[in-house]
């Protein structure tokens, strides 16, 4: 079955197809949802930082308009991309992941971090070119890990301050330069929760457009220490029975996909998918 979202390099130059409208992780909507069409949109006299062609939905042309600020416009409400990832079809969230993270991406290089001269689309490549200097900014990806820990019929699930409310994830974070992944996923569980953990086993990994990561997925066994939660990063830290688990992470999240696999194998139920 043909993917409904396949992402591509489009010429802006072209006239037609549909744009989103985007400024920092929102997306403009209105009843019929994010597409709007591209002419009309042009001619609203929107704050328009970039415009980029993206890729293909359902077969149709789609551009990214990123906006300086955001614009209010009759009918039409701004929602966030976490609210696309809970409510959104699958499809649809992939298409604004990557997006967003190519709004991002616009918006942070517009100048060259290297002379401070206003960079210019290099023409074929989703790069953007210093003339002056002749440096080269493509789309930044950050690598960063994910971790479920386990003990038998235990997970090691933690809540951040940041968190919705009562529900608790696995642990995660990001690979500092010289790290192996390995190495960061021994890192981060021991520094945030104090544990040591052996026979990592890689599980699948998912791009994590809030704003730029590429999270890695791995399932780790608990070997020894006792739970000492990291201060202001982890406000609390729990082993839990995958027979009475708390609230969890949203469905379509790389964690929710580590922590369902592990219970399913434990229980012998079917193994979920993860969303790549």
């Amino acid at each position: 079955m043909p993917q409904r979202w396949q992402p591509a390099l489009l010429d802006s130059q072209l006239p037609g197809g549909w744009a989103l409208v985007h400024c920092r992780q929102q997306f403009l909507a209105d009843s019929n949802g994010v597409l709007f069409p591209r002419e009309w949109l042009i001619k609203q006299e929107l704050p328009i930082l970039a415009e980029h062609g993206i890729g293909h939905f359902d077969g149709d042309a789609i551009y990214l308009l990123e906006l300086q600020d955001p614009f209010d416009m009759p009918g039409c409400s701004w929602q966030s991309l976490r609210q696309f990832m809970l409510q959104g079809d699958a499809e649809t969230f992939k298409m604004l992941g990557y997006a967003t993270q190519i709004g991002t991406w616009a918006r942070q290089h517009r100048y060259c971090g290297s002379c401070g001269e206003p960079m210019l689309h290099f023409a074929g490549e989703r790069a953007m070119h210093c003339p002056r200097c002749e440096l080269h900014h493509y789309p930044r990806l950050s690598p960063s890990m994910i971790v479920l820990v386990t003990r038998e019929d235990e997970v090691l699930l933690a809540r951040s301050p940041r968190f919705v409310p009562g529900v608790y994830s696995t642990l995660a974070g990001f690979v500092e330069a010289g790290e192996s992944v390995e190495q960061c996923v021994a890192r981060e569980v021991r520094e945030e929760v104090g544990v040591e953990v052996k026979n990592l086993q890689y599980l699948g990994s998912q791009g994590w457009p809030f704003p730029h990561s590429l999270m890695l997925g791995f399932h780790a066994e608990y070997a020894t220490g006792e739970i000492v939660m990291q201060v202001d990063e982890i406000e609390d830290a729990q082993w839990f029975s995958v027979h009475q688990l708390p609230p969890l992470p949203a469905p379509r999240s790389i964690a929710r996909y580590l922590i369902d696999l592990y219970v399913a194998r434990r229980l012998g139920l079917p193994e979920p998918a993860l969303l790549e």
